[in-house]
């Protein structure tokens, strides 16, 4: 069963993500001004880094609820110490 909380958290991550989304396609358009450009670079690199940050809380979920700490939906760290997500 899902928590309120669990719920805010993936909705907060799933709002960040299609934030992040429209500002990529902002930028790709052409229509920004440099200035702009660059504002809208600085807010998605703060969004990617909220999502990421959602993800890893949420990795350590599936962590504590996994007895054995093997993730069901195949988290695993790369070599620079990324996590990767294999659905």
């Amino acid at each position: 069963m899902t928590s309120p909380t669990d719920n805010h958290q993936t909705m907060k991550f799933e709002d960040n993500l299609k934030k992040l989304d429209e500002l990529v396609r902002r930028m790709e358009s052409g229509d920004m001004k440099l200035d702009d450009m660059i504002k809208a670079f600085e807010d998605g690199r703060k969004l990617v880094e909220t999502c990421q940050k959602n993800l890893d809380e949420l990795h350590l979920k599936i962590e504590k609820v996994t007895a054995d700490g093997v993730s069901p939906v195949g988290i695993t760290v790369n070599d620079s110490g990324e996590r990767d997500i294999a659905i």
